[in-house]
């Protein structure tokens, strides 16, 4: 049977469980836990560790479907060093953000296997005005991203996807790039004239080409030199 599995790092074991059964939408008394980390006080404030609990939903209690879709949600049948790799990747994010004195929650799951079989690590890092570490156009956002995936790697002792997102900024993104495509396309459509967005990263650039892959109408193409690179809509000929 799955088992639904959620680890949480917070500063105090009973923040940990409330925090972990508001995200998973069950009361407390449905989960297992199990102390990762007792976490430690540091000397003098200075150096302390938070705790890290792994929340485990009880066998045949039903979880709402929408927790299950936000949830960060451990696969069920990962090995151990998989569960491992994800405790030392919210370590790494938490280690990071105090460095540049963020507090924020971070949370971790796999996402789903691409073509090749490699399995991402989804990283969300949720709190209060996070803005600062989007930064213009997620240039830093990417760049932590980047450090997270060769730090994570390193550990790993090979290449892994690392995907962060902030208070689910990368969502919304996609959200209104699907709708940009869209409205551009009809644009072009309409004009008979070839459309040209504004510079993106080549993670963005794959989301209006997969958008428009299909349409009946009009085709895409990458145009231009990184880092103003662009996506440009033209009418199929």
């Amino acid at each position: 049977m799955t088992r639904t599995t959620l680890e949480v790092i917070a500063p105090s074991v009973e923040e940990a469980i409330s925090r972990g059964a508001e995200q998973l939408g069950v009361s407390r008394d449905l989960l297992e836990v199990d102390i990762l980390d007792e976490g430690s006080k540091g000397f003098l404030g200075i150096g302390g560790r938070q705790v890290r609990l792994r929340l485990t939903v009880k066998e045949n209690v039903p979880t709402p479907a929408s927790a299950v879709e936000v949830a960060p949600v451990v696969v069920e049948n990962s090995t151990a060093d998989g569960e491992t790799l994800l405790s030392f990747s919210i370590q790494t994010t938490c280690d990071l953000l105090a460095k540049m004195k963020i507090k924020a929650e971070v949370t971790a799951h796999y996402g789903e296997a691409d073509g090749n079989g490699d399995v991402p690590i989804l990283l969300d890092v949720n709190g209060d005005d996070l803005s600062v570490l989007i930064g213009r156009r997620a240039e830093t956002l990417n760049a932590l991203q980047y450090i997270l995936a060769l730090i994570i790697s390193k550990e790993a002792s090979r290449w892994v996807q690392v995907i962060v997102d902030v208070e689910g900024y990368r969502a919304r993104r996609e959200r209104q790039l699907r709708q940009l495509a869209r409205r551009m396309a009809e644009q072009a459509v309409r004009t008979g004239k070839r459309q040209l967005l504004e510079p993106m990263s080549s993670a963005e650039r794959r989301i209006v080409h997969l958008e428009l892959r299909n349409h009946e109408a009009v085709t895409t193409e990458s145009v231009g030199d990184e880092p103003n690179r662009k996506v440009s809509i033209l009418l199929k000929k």
